[in-house]
Protein backbone atom coordinates (compact mmCIF):
# COMPACT_ATOMS: atom_id res chain seq x y z
CA UNK A 1 0.00 0.00 0.00
CA UNK A 2 1.04 3.61 -0.48
CA UNK A 3 2.22 5.04 2.81
CA UNK A 4 1.26 8.55 3.89
CA UNK A 5 3.66 11.46 4.05
CA UNK A 6 4.96 11.57 7.61
CA UNK A 7 7.44 13.15 9.98
CA UNK A 8 8.45 13.00 13.61
CA UNK A 9 8.57 16.12 15.80
CA UNK A 10 11.51 15.71 18.20
CA UNK A 11 13.69 17.79 20.51
CA UNK A 12 16.90 17.70 22.48
CA UNK A 13 15.07 17.73 25.82
CA UNK A 14 11.67 17.59 27.42
CA UNK A 15 9.95 20.96 27.66
CA UNK A 16 11.35 22.30 24.40
CA UNK A 17 7.97 22.66 22.68
CA UNK A 18 7.21 19.28 21.07
CA UNK A 19 3.54 19.19 22.08
CA UNK A 20 3.06 22.83 21.11
CA UNK A 21 4.62 22.40 17.67
CA UNK A 22 3.15 18.97 16.91
CA UNK A 23 -0.39 19.92 17.93
CA UNK A 24 -0.23 23.29 16.21
CA UNK A 25 1.20 21.68 13.09
CA UNK A 26 -1.61 19.11 12.98
CA UNK A 27 -4.26 21.79 13.32
CA UNK A 28 -2.62 24.21 10.88
CA UNK A 29 -2.19 21.53 8.21
CA UNK A 30 -5.80 20.44 8.68
CA UNK A 31 -6.92 24.03 8.09
CA UNK A 32 -5.32 23.89 4.65
CA UNK A 33 -7.68 21.06 3.72
CA UNK A 34 -5.32 18.16 4.39
CA UNK A 35 -6.41 15.08 6.30
CA UNK A 36 -3.99 14.72 9.21
CA UNK A 37 -3.29 11.73 11.44
CA UNK A 38 -1.83 12.42 14.89
CA UNK A 39 0.46 10.04 16.78
CA UNK A 40 2.48 10.05 20.01
CA UNK A 41 5.66 8.13 20.81
CA UNK A 42 5.32 6.32 24.13
CA UNK A 43 2.42 5.36 26.40
CA UNK A 44 1.14 8.86 27.23
CA UNK A 45 -2.64 9.30 27.08
CA UNK A 46 -2.87 13.07 27.49
CA UNK A 47 -1.13 14.45 24.39
CA UNK A 48 -3.21 12.25 22.01
CA UNK A 49 -6.33 13.92 23.41
CA UNK A 50 -5.07 17.27 22.12
CA UNK A 51 -4.02 15.62 18.86
CA UNK A 52 -7.59 14.37 18.42
CA UNK A 53 -8.93 17.91 18.75
CA UNK A 54 -6.37 19.14 16.21
CA UNK A 55 -7.03 16.41 13.63
CA UNK A 56 -10.66 15.42 14.14
CA UNK A 57 -9.73 11.74 14.46
CA UNK A 58 -8.42 9.54 17.29
CA UNK A 59 -4.93 10.27 18.57
CA UNK A 60 -2.78 7.13 18.43
CA UNK A 61 0.25 5.87 20.35
CA UNK A 62 3.38 4.24 18.94
CA UNK A 63 5.28 2.36 21.65
CA UNK A 64 7.57 -0.57 20.80
CA UNK A 65 7.71 -1.62 24.47
CA UNK A 66 3.94 -1.99 24.74
CA UNK A 67 3.16 -3.49 21.33
CA UNK A 68 6.46 -4.85 19.99
CA UNK A 69 8.71 -3.38 17.32
CA UNK A 70 6.97 -5.25 14.49
CA UNK A 71 3.60 -3.63 15.20
CA UNK A 72 4.74 0.00 15.29
CA UNK A 73 4.71 0.66 11.53
CA UNK A 74 1.44 -1.27 10.98
CA UNK A 75 -0.21 0.71 13.78
CA UNK A 76 0.98 3.96 12.21
CA UNK A 77 -0.60 2.91 8.91
CA UNK A 78 -3.81 1.88 10.68
CA UNK A 79 -4.09 5.25 12.40
CA UNK A 80 -3.41 6.99 9.10
CA UNK A 81 -6.15 4.94 7.40
CA UNK A 82 -9.02 5.02 9.93
CA UNK A 83 -11.57 6.53 9.60
CA UNK A 84 -10.27 7.66 6.19
CA UNK A 85 -6.83 7.81 4.55
CA UNK A 86 -4.71 10.70 5.81
CA UNK A 87 -2.55 12.92 3.63
CA UNK A 88 0.09 13.29 6.34
CA UNK A 89 0.90 11.70 9.69
CA UNK A 90 2.51 13.88 12.35
CA UNK A 91 4.22 11.96 15.16
CA UNK A 92 5.07 13.75 18.41
CA UNK A 93 8.18 12.39 20.10
CA UNK A 94 8.91 11.86 23.77
CA UNK A 95 11.68 13.36 25.96
CA UNK A 96 14.93 13.96 24.08
CA UNK A 97 15.40 12.45 20.63
CA UNK A 98 17.63 9.57 21.77
CA UNK A 99 16.27 9.07 25.31
CA UNK A 100 15.08 5.48 25.65
CA UNK A 101 14.49 2.94 28.38
CA UNK A 102 16.99 2.96 31.22
CA UNK A 103 19.57 0.28 30.59
CA UNK A 104 18.36 -0.48 27.06
CA UNK A 105 20.00 2.22 24.96
CA UNK A 106 17.51 4.07 22.81
CA UNK A 107 14.83 1.35 22.84
CA UNK A 108 11.37 2.98 22.82
CA UNK A 109 12.91 6.42 22.17
CA UNK A 110 11.77 8.90 19.56
CA UNK A 111 14.78 7.94 17.43
CA UNK A 112 13.85 4.26 17.68
CA UNK A 113 10.31 4.92 16.46
CA UNK A 114 11.55 7.24 13.69
CA UNK A 115 13.67 4.35 12.40
CA UNK A 116 10.81 1.86 12.66
CA UNK A 117 8.51 4.05 10.56
CA UNK A 118 11.24 5.40 8.25
CA UNK A 119 10.24 9.01 8.92
CA UNK A 120 12.32 12.18 8.74
CA UNK A 121 12.71 14.21 11.94
CA UNK A 122 11.74 17.84 12.43
CA UNK A 123 13.58 19.22 15.45
CA UNK A 124 12.08 21.87 17.67
CA UNK A 125 14.77 23.73 19.57
CA UNK A 126 14.27 25.91 22.64
CA UNK A 127 16.61 28.81 21.88
CA UNK A 128 15.61 31.11 24.76
CA UNK A 129 19.08 30.98 26.32
CA UNK A 130 21.14 30.04 23.28
CA UNK A 131 22.86 31.62 20.35
CA UNK A 132 25.31 29.91 18.00
CA UNK A 133 25.59 26.93 20.35
CA UNK A 134 22.12 25.92 19.19
CA UNK A 135 23.67 24.87 15.87
CA UNK A 136 26.16 22.66 17.70
CA UNK A 137 23.28 20.92 19.47
CA UNK A 138 21.49 20.31 16.18
CA UNK A 139 24.71 19.16 14.54
CA UNK A 140 25.26 16.65 17.33
CA UNK A 141 21.71 15.32 17.19
CA UNK A 142 21.89 14.95 13.43
CA UNK A 143 25.17 13.02 13.50
CA UNK A 144 24.64 10.88 16.61
CA UNK A 145 22.73 8.17 14.71
CA UNK A 146 23.13 8.21 10.91
CA UNK A 147 19.96 6.10 10.59
CA UNK A 148 17.88 8.97 11.98
CA UNK A 149 17.42 11.66 9.35
CA UNK A 150 17.06 15.19 10.73
CA UNK A 151 15.48 17.14 7.89
CA UNK A 152 14.93 20.55 9.45
CA UNK A 153 14.54 22.61 12.57
CA UNK A 154 11.95 24.94 14.06
CA UNK A 155 13.47 27.58 16.34
CA UNK A 156 11.30 28.09 19.40
CA UNK A 157 11.20 30.96 21.90
CA UNK A 158 13.17 33.32 19.67
CA UNK A 159 13.53 36.66 21.41
CA UNK A 160 14.06 39.22 18.65
CA UNK A 161 14.84 39.68 14.92
CA UNK A 162 18.54 39.93 15.82
CA UNK A 163 18.34 36.66 17.75
CA UNK A 164 16.62 35.02 14.79
CA UNK A 165 19.29 36.25 12.36
CA UNK A 166 22.07 34.93 14.57
CA UNK A 167 20.37 31.51 14.82
CA UNK A 168 19.67 31.27 11.09
CA UNK A 169 23.32 32.05 10.29
CA UNK A 170 24.44 29.36 12.72
CA UNK A 171 22.09 26.75 11.24
CA UNK A 172 23.35 27.58 7.78
CA UNK A 173 26.88 26.78 8.97
CA UNK A 174 25.85 23.20 9.81
CA UNK A 175 23.59 22.82 6.77
CA UNK A 176 20.28 22.30 8.55
CA UNK A 177 17.32 24.17 7.02
CA UNK A 178 15.21 26.35 9.29
CA UNK A 179 11.55 25.53 8.58
CA UNK A 180 10.04 27.82 11.16
CA UNK A 181 10.57 30.41 13.87
CA UNK A 182 8.28 30.73 16.90
CA UNK A 183 8.53 33.71 19.24
CA UNK A 184 8.58 33.68 22.99
CA UNK A 185 4.95 33.69 24.08
CA UNK A 186 3.19 33.31 27.39
CA UNK A 187 -0.29 33.76 25.98
CA UNK A 188 -0.98 30.11 25.14
CA UNK A 189 -1.12 28.13 28.36
CA UNK A 190 -2.20 24.56 28.97
CA UNK A 191 -2.48 23.98 32.73
CA UNK A 192 -0.65 21.10 34.39
CA UNK A 193 -0.98 19.15 37.61
CA UNK A 194 0.49 16.06 39.27
CA UNK A 195 0.57 13.83 36.14
CA UNK A 196 1.26 16.48 33.50
CA UNK A 197 -1.12 18.47 31.29
CA UNK A 198 -4.80 18.57 32.21
CA UNK A 199 -6.53 16.25 29.70
CA UNK A 200 -8.54 17.82 26.91
CA UNK A 201 -11.60 15.81 28.00
CA UNK A 202 -11.72 17.79 31.25
CA UNK A 203 -11.60 21.23 29.62
CA UNK A 204 -13.00 20.73 26.15
CA UNK A 205 -13.89 24.33 25.29
CA UNK A 206 -10.65 25.72 26.68
CA UNK A 207 -8.65 22.96 24.98
CA UNK A 208 -10.25 23.75 21.63
CA UNK A 209 -9.27 27.40 22.08
CA UNK A 210 -5.67 26.41 22.88
CA UNK A 211 -5.47 24.19 19.79
CA UNK A 212 -6.84 27.01 17.62
CA UNK A 213 -4.28 29.42 19.05
CA UNK A 214 -1.48 26.94 18.40
CA UNK A 215 -2.68 26.55 14.82
CA UNK A 216 -2.50 30.34 14.40
CA UNK A 217 1.00 30.44 15.89
CA UNK A 218 2.34 27.65 13.70
CA UNK A 219 0.63 28.87 10.53
CA UNK A 220 2.27 32.25 10.98
CA UNK A 221 5.74 31.07 12.00
CA UNK A 222 6.30 27.76 10.17
CA UNK A 223 6.72 27.12 6.45
CA UNK A 224 3.94 24.54 6.08
CA UNK A 225 4.82 23.83 2.44
CA UNK A 226 8.41 23.03 3.41
CA UNK A 227 7.22 20.79 6.24
CA UNK A 228 4.94 18.94 3.85
CA UNK A 229 7.80 18.54 1.34
CA UNK A 230 9.95 17.05 4.11
CA UNK A 231 7.19 14.64 5.14
CA UNK A 232 6.77 13.50 1.54
CA UNK A 233 10.37 12.29 1.43
CA UNK A 234 9.40 9.36 3.68
CA UNK A 235 9.40 6.13 1.64
CA UNK A 236 6.57 3.62 1.40
CA UNK A 237 6.61 1.13 4.26
CA UNK A 238 6.90 -2.58 3.32
CA UNK A 239 4.13 -3.64 5.72
CA UNK A 240 0.34 -3.78 5.78
CA UNK A 241 -1.79 -1.68 8.09
CA UNK A 242 -2.71 -3.25 11.41
CA UNK A 243 -6.19 -4.71 11.28
CA UNK A 244 -8.10 -5.63 14.45
CA UNK A 245 -10.13 -8.13 12.44
CA UNK A 246 -6.96 -10.07 11.68
CA UNK A 247 -5.79 -9.93 15.28
CA UNK A 248 -8.85 -11.47 16.92
CA UNK A 249 -11.47 -13.94 15.82
CA UNK A 250 -15.06 -12.90 16.42
CA UNK A 251 -16.73 -15.04 19.05
CA UNK A 252 -20.27 -13.96 18.17
CA UNK A 253 -22.20 -10.74 18.22
CA UNK A 254 -24.63 -9.20 20.61
CA UNK A 255 -22.59 -9.04 23.81
CA UNK A 256 -22.67 -5.49 25.18
CA UNK A 257 -19.55 -4.11 26.90
CA UNK A 258 -19.57 -0.75 28.65
CA UNK A 259 -16.28 1.16 28.49
CA UNK A 260 -15.81 4.01 30.97
CA UNK A 261 -15.21 7.43 29.45
CA UNK A 262 -15.86 11.08 30.14
CA UNK A 263 -13.74 13.55 32.04
CA UNK A 264 -12.78 11.17 34.88
CA UNK A 265 -11.80 8.20 32.69
CA UNK A 266 -10.12 9.64 29.61
CA UNK A 267 -7.11 7.30 29.53
CA UNK A 268 -7.56 4.63 26.90
CA UNK A 269 -6.15 3.44 23.60
CA UNK A 270 -8.47 3.57 20.57
CA UNK A 271 -7.35 0.07 19.60
CA UNK A 272 -8.99 -1.39 22.73
CA UNK A 273 -12.53 -0.68 21.55
CA UNK A 274 -11.58 -1.64 17.98
CA UNK A 275 -10.39 -5.06 19.18
CA UNK A 276 -13.47 -5.60 21.37
CA UNK A 277 -15.68 -4.73 18.41
CA UNK A 278 -13.74 -7.07 16.13
CA UNK A 279 -14.19 -9.83 18.71
CA UNK A 280 -17.95 -9.42 18.47
CA UNK A 281 -18.79 -6.90 21.19
CA UNK A 282 -21.27 -4.06 21.06
CA UNK A 283 -19.16 -1.36 22.75
CA UNK A 284 -20.96 1.49 24.49
CA UNK A 285 -19.56 4.37 26.55
CA UNK A 286 -20.32 4.82 30.23
CA UNK A 287 -19.62 8.17 31.95
CA UNK A 288 -19.48 7.51 35.71
CA UNK A 289 -19.74 11.24 36.36
CA UNK A 290 -23.10 11.57 34.61
CA UNK A 291 -24.74 8.19 34.02
CA UNK A 292 -26.77 6.87 36.94
CA UNK A 293 -27.10 3.33 35.61
CA UNK A 294 -25.18 0.87 33.49
CA UNK A 295 -26.33 0.72 29.86
CA UNK A 296 -29.17 -1.74 29.29
CA UNK A 297 -27.89 -5.24 28.65
CA UNK A 298 -24.36 -4.62 29.89
CA UNK A 299 -22.52 -7.93 30.06
CA UNK A 300 -19.00 -6.63 30.78
CA UNK A 301 -17.37 -3.53 32.18
CA UNK A 302 -14.04 -1.96 31.16
CA UNK A 303 -12.78 0.74 33.52
CA UNK A 304 -9.69 2.38 32.10
CA UNK A 305 -7.46 5.05 33.53
CA UNK A 306 -7.91 8.73 34.10
CA UNK A 307 -8.21 11.15 36.99
CA UNK A 308 -10.95 9.90 39.33
CA UNK A 309 -8.98 11.52 42.18
CA UNK A 310 -9.80 14.91 40.63
CA UNK A 311 -13.51 14.07 40.46
CA UNK A 312 -13.90 12.00 43.61
CA UNK A 313 -16.71 14.09 45.10
CA UNK A 314 -18.85 13.87 41.97
CA UNK A 315 -18.13 10.16 41.51
CA UNK A 316 -19.03 9.51 45.12
CA UNK A 317 -22.22 11.54 44.83
CA UNK A 318 -23.41 9.27 42.01
CA UNK A 319 -24.54 6.65 44.52
CA UNK A 320 -26.96 4.97 42.10
CA UNK A 321 -24.21 4.00 39.66
CA UNK A 322 -21.83 3.01 42.46
CA UNK A 323 -24.48 0.60 43.74
CA UNK A 324 -25.01 -0.90 40.27
CA UNK A 325 -21.29 -1.42 39.79
CA UNK A 326 -21.03 -3.02 43.23
CA UNK A 327 -23.86 -5.43 42.39
CA UNK A 328 -22.73 -6.14 38.82
CA UNK A 329 -21.91 -9.83 38.41
CA UNK A 330 -20.38 -9.76 34.93
CA UNK A 331 -16.69 -9.61 34.01
CA UNK A 332 -14.82 -6.43 34.96
CA UNK A 333 -11.35 -5.25 33.99
CA UNK A 334 -9.90 -2.10 35.51
CA UNK A 335 -6.62 -0.22 35.08
CA UNK A 336 -5.27 2.47 37.40
CA UNK A 337 -8.12 4.99 37.61
CA UNK A 338 -10.60 2.15 37.23
CA UNK A 339 -8.92 0.38 40.13
CA UNK A 340 -9.44 3.46 42.31
CA UNK A 341 -13.14 3.58 41.45
CA UNK A 342 -13.58 -0.05 42.51
CA UNK A 343 -12.07 0.57 45.97
CA UNK A 344 -14.17 1.16 49.08
CA UNK A 345 -13.02 4.76 49.22
CA UNK A 346 -10.85 7.32 47.46
CA UNK A 347 -9.38 10.06 49.64
CA UNK A 348 -12.01 9.21 52.24
CA UNK A 349 -15.00 9.39 49.89
CA UNK A 350 -17.10 6.26 49.18
CA UNK A 351 -16.51 4.54 45.86
CA UNK A 352 -18.01 1.34 44.39
CA UNK A 353 -16.66 -0.95 47.11
CA UNK A 354 -15.96 -3.92 44.84
CA UNK A 355 -12.45 -4.20 46.29
CA UNK A 356 -11.79 -4.38 50.01
CA UNK A 357 -9.23 -1.58 49.78
CA UNK A 358 -8.93 2.14 50.31
CA UNK A 359 -7.14 4.53 47.92
CA UNK A 360 -5.57 7.91 48.53
CA UNK A 361 -3.10 10.36 47.03
CA UNK A 362 0.47 9.33 47.84
CA UNK A 363 3.69 11.22 48.49
CA UNK A 364 5.39 10.58 45.14
CA UNK A 365 4.89 9.72 41.50
CA UNK A 366 5.09 6.11 40.35
CA UNK A 367 6.17 6.07 36.71
CA UNK A 368 7.89 3.56 34.46
CA UNK A 369 7.77 0.59 32.15
CA UNK A 370 7.12 -2.82 33.70
CA UNK A 371 7.32 -6.50 32.85
CA UNK A 372 4.74 -8.68 34.54
CA UNK A 373 3.33 -12.21 34.71
CA UNK A 374 -0.36 -12.95 35.26
CA UNK A 375 -0.90 -14.95 38.41
CA UNK A 376 -4.46 -16.20 38.25
CA UNK A 377 -7.37 -16.85 35.94
CA UNK A 378 -9.22 -13.62 35.16
CA UNK A 379 -11.32 -12.11 32.36
CA UNK A 380 -8.31 -10.17 31.00
CA UNK A 381 -5.36 -12.55 31.44
CA UNK A 382 -4.54 -16.21 31.69
CA UNK A 383 -2.18 -17.62 34.32
CA UNK A 384 1.45 -17.42 33.25
CA UNK A 385 0.83 -14.81 30.53
CA UNK A 386 3.79 -12.43 30.25
CA UNK A 387 3.08 -8.80 29.40
CA UNK A 388 4.80 -5.46 29.06
CA UNK A 389 3.11 -2.39 30.45
CA UNK A 390 3.58 0.90 32.26
CA UNK A 391 2.59 2.60 35.51
CA UNK A 392 1.70 6.27 35.86
CA UNK A 393 0.02 7.34 39.09
CA UNK A 394 0.40 9.25 42.34
CA UNK A 395 -2.09 7.29 44.39
CA UNK A 396 -1.67 4.24 46.61
CA UNK A 397 -4.05 1.55 47.82
CA UNK A 398 -4.24 -0.09 51.22
CA UNK A 399 -3.69 -2.99 50.97
CA UNK A 400 -1.52 -2.82 47.81
CA UNK A 401 -2.92 -6.07 46.38
CA UNK A 402 -5.47 -8.77 46.99
CA UNK A 403 -5.06 -12.28 48.33
CA UNK A 404 -4.72 -13.38 44.72
CA UNK A 405 -2.87 -10.64 42.86
CA UNK A 406 -3.35 -9.74 39.20
CA UNK A 407 0.34 -9.42 38.31
CA UNK A 408 3.76 -10.25 39.61
CA UNK A 409 6.36 -7.82 38.35
CA UNK A 410 9.74 -9.13 37.26
CA UNK A 411 12.97 -7.22 37.86
CA UNK A 412 11.26 -4.45 39.86
CA UNK A 413 12.32 -3.35 43.31
CA UNK A 414 9.80 -2.50 46.00
CA UNK A 415 7.55 -5.55 45.84
CA UNK A 416 6.37 -7.74 42.99
CA UNK A 417 2.71 -8.42 43.88
CA UNK A 418 0.18 -6.05 42.33
CA UNK A 419 -3.57 -5.82 41.85
CA UNK A 420 -6.54 -8.10 42.33
CA UNK A 421 -7.67 -11.08 40.24
CA UNK A 422 -10.66 -13.42 40.39
CA UNK A 423 -12.45 -15.43 37.67
CA UNK A 424 -14.65 -12.37 36.98
CA UNK A 425 -12.34 -9.47 37.92
CA UNK A 426 -8.97 -8.08 36.90
CA UNK A 427 -7.89 -4.81 38.53
CA UNK A 428 -4.41 -3.29 38.82
CA UNK A 429 -2.40 -0.12 38.34
CA UNK A 430 -0.58 -1.61 35.33
CA UNK A 431 -1.60 -0.22 31.93
CA UNK A 432 -1.22 -2.55 28.96
CA UNK A 433 -1.88 -1.90 25.28
CA UNK A 434 -4.18 -4.58 23.90
CA UNK A 435 -2.76 -4.18 20.39
CA UNK A 436 0.31 -5.82 21.92
CA UNK A 437 -1.78 -8.61 23.48
CA UNK A 438 -4.94 -8.87 21.34
CA UNK A 439 -5.90 -12.15 22.98
CA UNK A 440 -7.05 -10.09 25.97
CA UNK A 441 -9.91 -8.64 23.93
CA UNK A 442 -11.12 -12.04 22.74
CA UNK A 443 -10.75 -13.46 26.23
CA UNK A 444 -12.80 -10.65 27.73
CA UNK A 445 -15.60 -10.97 25.15
CA UNK A 446 -15.70 -14.74 25.69
CA UNK A 447 -15.97 -14.17 29.43
CA UNK A 448 -18.86 -11.75 28.87
CA UNK A 449 -20.67 -14.25 26.64
CA UNK A 450 -20.22 -16.89 29.32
Amino acid sequence: MVSPARLVVAAATSGAGKTMLATGLMAALRRTGLRVSGHKVGPDYIDPGYHALATGRPGRNLDPWLVGEDRVAPLLLHGATVPEPADIAVVEGVMGLHDGMVGRGDFASTAHVARLIAAPVLLVLDTAAQGRTAAAVVHGLRGFDPAVRVGGVVLNRVGSPRHESLLRDAMEEVGVPVLGVLPRTEGIVTPSRHLGLVPAAERHAEAEAVVAALADLVAEGVDLAAVLDLARTAPDLPVAAWDPGREVEAVGGGVRIAVAGGAAFSFGYAETTELLTAAGADVVTLDPLRDTALPDGTAGLVLGGGFPEEHAEQLSANAALRAEVAAFDGPVTAECGGLLYLCRSLDGLPMAGVLDAHAAMGPRLTLGYREAVAVAESPAAEPGERVTGHEFHRTVTDPPHGGTEAWRYTGTAGGSRHGWATPRLHAAYLHTHWAGRPGAARRFVEACRG
